[in-house]
């Protein structure tokens, strides 16, 4: 008994605590949106606006259960896996279940559905989906090999994103598909979800420290980054091969649209997008413990628990994007294109500062630096660069809206600056920098800010140069924070140089014949 009120105490103490950080996160996008209403520049209906604070509330709830849900569920799942599988020694069946675990994840992935039903009018949506999961297993089963053979992962990442521009290149000499290239990128920002990214790092994590080795800190990062680049290779190779008119159509982002179909209608569709999604990592994950892993009996309670609390977490999240934040997103766009160009992409660096504040798994993300870096990287310096970092990344967007051109202006020089600094810093920061472009681009970046960006397209370019123009916004949000977290390394090599020189040009000044200098 007394260890049920110490579980239960300690379940409403984290709950709290959640619910905290869950206000933090989504009270700053609400206020803004608020403000932005009783301007002359945004005209919301007194409907409206109840139903995005609805949206709002829902959204705390949900950022707070899916928190706790992933502290009790989705990590240790995926670190018992990681750890399970490689101290059994059977490379073999490990290998295989990153493959198919990586694949069947993401066909799941809320967020991948997001983006296919926006593209349905000029892909098949299946067809797209399967060619994600593929991409995302097969970068998965490399990552694997990666963590068990100790790799060094910007020779990877360097050798993938050479092979990922190549490919880019044929597809701008097709002259019929080349439209496509913006979406193709944006295909491996919308992988890294909620769902996949708690489980998918914690397997990491239970490989890596399961291997051992010096590094194995650093090593248990890096597969959140795989995972984004197989995505966007598959997804170009289809885009080359397929054939068709490209009659992109803009989805009815109003909220008559989700009303006219029910509430009821949209929190069961989204229940079974979410049940998808879990359902293969529980069923990979009690297969695994009846073989293999063999957890007490208060583990597997616990992890119940917890796979309840992510699972309602994220159906009230998603739901809360869907209902109101989504059409939101839109009409802000179109609504503040008739403004001056300059308050336009200050406004977007503003939003996109605090709408990262609210994506579920960069929160999972944070605490996990946090705890494998021992405080090195804190939790407040991962969101100031990630806050940095989406926040230019969506000015920038919408700075390309305006002047139209290609996304590789921004693509080609800014993986050509992130790989650079992985010359230069400590390797636990690029390994973390580039997991954390995955994570930043979730759910409500592919769901408010992209719709933020297609309504601002749609008013200053027309429909026709939605496809070209405004998607890409999400492969910016996960490329822009590979600079500013490397940035943070970067600041912390010369920090330690100049702490160096500081001591020498001591001793060298030192009339003492035997100076004691205390180095930091």
């Amino acid at each position: 008994m007394k260890t049920e009120s110490t579980f239960l105490s300690d379940l409403l103490k984290s709950l709290g605590e959640k619910l905290k950080e869950s206000l933090t996160s989504v009270l700053p996008v609400t206020f803004i949106v608020i403000l932005l209403s009783l301007t002359p520049w945004l005209n919301l209906t007194g409907r409206e606006i109840e139903i995005f604070v609805i949206g709002a509330l829902l959204l705390i709830v949900g950022i707070s259960l899916f928190n706790v849900g992933a502290d009790m569920a989705m990590t240790p799942m995926g670190q018992y896996v990681g750890e399970g599988l490689t101290s059994s020694k059977k490379i073999g069946i490990l290998l295989s279940v990153a493959f198919v675990m990586g694949l069947l994840i993401t066909v799941a992935e809320p967020d991948l559905s997001v983006l296919a039903s926006q593209v349905s009018a000029i892909m098949d949506g299946k067809l797209l989906i399967y060619t994600v999961g593929l991409g995302v297993g097969l970068m998965l089963l490399l990552g694997v090999i990666k963590i068990i053979f100790h790799a060094d992962l910007t020779s990877i990442l360097l050798f993938s994103y050479m092979v990922l521009f190549c490919l880019a290149a044929l597809l701008m000499d097709n002259d019929d598909r080349w439209p496509l290239l913006s979406m193709c990128f944006d295909s491996g920002g919308v992988t890294t979800g909620p769902i996949t990214v708690p489980f998918i790092m914690a397997f990491g994590v239970g490989i890596a420290m399961t291997v051992g080795g010096r590094n194995a800190s650093e090593n248990s990062f890096g597969l959140i980054a795989l995972c984004s680049v197989g995505p966007i290779a598959a997804v170009l190779v289809l885009s080359a091969l397929s054939s068709g008119p490209l009659d992109f159509k803009i989805p009815d982002y109003s909220m008559d649209s989700v009303m006219e179909e029910g509430i009821a209608a949209l929190f069961i569709g989204t229940m079974g997008d979410v049940a998808r999604s879990l359902v293969f990592i529980i069923l990979f994950f009690f297969i695994l413990q009846f073989l293999v892993l063999k957890l007490p009996r208060t583990k597997i309670l616990q992890i119940v628990f917890g796979v309840i609390y992510t699972f309602v977490g994220l159906v009230l999240f998603l739901s809360a994007v869907e209902l109101s934040f989504m059409p939101i997103g839109y009409k802000i766009g179109q609504s503040l294109s008739s403004l001056n160009p300059m308050i336009i992409v200050i406004f977007a660096f503003i939003i996109g500062n605090v709408v990262v504040l609210a994506e579920p798994a960069v929160h999972v993300l944070n605490n996990q630096v946090n705890e494998i870096t021992g405080g090195e990287v804190s939790r407040r310096q991962m969101m100031i660069a990630l806050s940095i970092g989406v926040g230019v990344s969506i000015g920038l967007s919408v700075i390309r809206v305006f002047f139209g051109f290609s996304l590789l202006y921004y693509l080609i020089p800014g993986y050509i600056i992130s790989l650079g600094l992985s010359f230069l810093v400590p390797k636990l920061y690029t390994a973390i920098a580039f997991d954390s472009g995955g994570v930043a681009s979730g759910p409500l970046t592919s769901s408010f800010i992209l719709p933020f960006v297609i309504g601002a397209c749609v008013a200053l370019k027309g429909e026709s140069s939605v496809l070209e123009l405004a998607f890409g916004v999400v492969a910016m949000v996960a490329m822009t924070p590979l600079i500013t977290i490397q940035s943070l390394g970067f600041r912390s090599v010369l920090s330690v140089r100049m702490r160096r020189n500081a001591a020498v040009r001591r001793i060298l000044a030192s009339k003492d014949e035997d100076p004691i200098i205390y180095f930091e």
